[in-house]
């Protein structure tokens, strides 16, 4: 079954979808006669005429026109045989049968091409042992998943039709805040459901266990409910301009934030998954973050832009060319870099082995650098800090050659504070560069992603108890969070 994405974080999937029961209440007005004196004028009106008065858009034609190139993808999971011995019987499934038989979940994809490639979300395909594809005119397809990336949440898969409509792609840099937006998908199992909407902002970076480096969401507030994982948000000339793939709620209902990922992140991602199946990105081997008003002022920059080097990755191509910690990355094979969290996707999608110039500002000084850009191992990041929240403190995994420079023996396992800000809360609890963090509360950490989703799963405001590796000793530390 799918996995459900949360952002606080409700799933825009949902699984084990059988039926839907819908209930609707009306509030009635009351029927009773007015006093003839005092009744309004009514004036008949016809729709058209409404519609034109209203002076909104007319959403009919664009929805007739995209509907066939919006599928609904049931994914019915791989199922698990638990072994028994001959003749033994599970009262439990004797009486309410086996669990997860018949299970589906639902989402939604988008027909892309005339050969019958279709996008949809990574966590809609995930974990699919048979996937379905129902187009408008009811024909169900069996579906072969071609290719699938966690990082951007996009995968796609393809199945054996004619006559296939693919919808139209636009351009997301294009799109403006406050411009009229579509969701279209399969909320709860209901078909080609149409929501409208605004584009509420761009360029969002979310703060989630799973969040990747490479976010950079459209918001808006169509309205987006589970099943809608892997549909198309359109604009007003009835183009693609993102995949739609989480809310933000609490009770896992639509609340009026949603988040799509651009349609050209999904162009530069497709070709990959279409030809390898899964995406190869670039590397330079930096831990970074953002250069504040603060941090301008103390290194002499003229403006506080670009993504401060907190480390350099031993042995990595930023070591090779010569990036140092401290240096202040202002340009990447031509490319502005205006704030920090703008380096990884740049890095991600140069080609490995290609030859770029990094420019950097040292000692108030720019200097042009050039770098072989290398490739991204899994568990790596192109060039994002992973932060701990509010906790003012950078952590990396544990290297061969980390382990090298610290001493560690090999069966020391953890992740290495790699930068801690000054006046931060790490600060205040005694965290010092160098250290290992071995233990978040009660639970061993064995590397980054596991130490990022421990300590999101502390409550707001809530201490956090860590056992630092210092030298040879171990100690516990208590980082109390900075109030809003």
């Amino acid at each position: 079954m799918t996995k459900t994405r949360s952002l606080l974080m409700a799933a825009v999937v949902a699984g084990a979808v059988i039926g839907v029961g819908v209930t609707v209440s009306l509030n009635r007005q009351s029927c009773a006669p007015a006093d003839e004196a005092t009744r309004p004028a009514v004036l008949p009106v016809s729709h058209d005429k409404a519609v034109r008065a209203a002076r909104l858009p007319d959403f009919s034609k664009i929805v007739e026109r995209l509907s066939p190139s919006v599928v609904n993808i049931s994914v019915i999971p791989e199922e698990k045989v638990v072994p028994r011995r001959r003749g033994e019987i599970d009262p439990f499934e004797f009486f309410f049968g086996r669990p997860g038989r018949r299970s589906r979940s639902l989402g939604s994809g988008v027909i892309i091409d005339e050969d019958g490639y279709i996008v949809t979300n990574h966590h809609v395909v995930e974990d699919a042992g048979k996937l379905l594809v129902k187009l408008e005119n009811e024909k169900e397809y069996e579906a072969e998943l071609i290719g699938s990336d966690k990082k951007t949440d996009i995968a796609v898969i393809k199945i054996d039709a004619d006559g296939l409509v693919p919808i139209a792609l636009g351009d997301s840099d294009e799109l403006r805040v406050g411009e009229w937006v579509l969701a279209i998908g399969n909320p709860f199992g209901l078909d080609h459901t149409v929501t409208a909407g605004i584009v509420s902002a761009k360029g969002r970076r979310l703060r989630r266990p799973d969040s990747s480096p490479y976010d950079d969401f459209i918001q808006t507030d169509a309205a987006i409910n589970p099943g809608n994982s892997g549909g198309p948000l359109v604009n007003l000339a009835g183009q693609m301009v993102g995949i739609n793939t989480a809310i933000y709620s609490r009770s896992g209902g639509n609340i009026g934030i949603g988040f799509a990922i651009p349609v050209n992140m999904v162009r530069e991602i497709v070709p990959q998954l279409k030809e390898t199946g899964h995406v190869t990105r670039g590397w330079l081997g930096v831990m970074i973050q953002p250069v504040n008003e603060d941090i301008a002022e103390n290194l002499g920059l003229p403006e506080a832009k670009g993504a401060l080097v907190a480390s350099v990755t031993p042995d990595s191509p930023a070591e090779r060319g010569g990036i140092q910690r401290g240096d202040v990355i202002v340009e990447f094979d031509g490319q502005d870099v205006p704030k920090s969290a703008d380096l990884p996707s740049i890095v991600a999608g140069t080609p490995v082995g290609k030859k770029v110039e990094v420019v950097v500002i040292r000692n108030g000084e720019r200097k042009t650098i050039e770098v072989e850009v290398g490739k991204l191992e899994e568990g790596e990041a192109a060039g994002e800090p992973v932060k701990a929240g509010k906790l003012g403190l950078v952590v990396q995994n544990i290297t061969p050659d980390i382990a090298r420079e610290l001493d560690l023996d090999k069966k020391i396992q953890g992740v290495v504070v790699s930068a801690v800000t000054r006046g931060s809360p790490a600060d205040e609890a005694g965290i010092m560069p160098g250290d290992v963090i071995e233990m978040v509360g009660n639970k061993p950490v064995k590397n980054v992603e596991e130490f990022r989703k421990l300590v999101s799963e502390r409550g707001e405001g809530e201490s956090i108890l860590v056992l630092v590796r210092r030298d040879d000793q171990t100690l516990f530390r208590v980082i109390k969070p900075a109030e809003d």
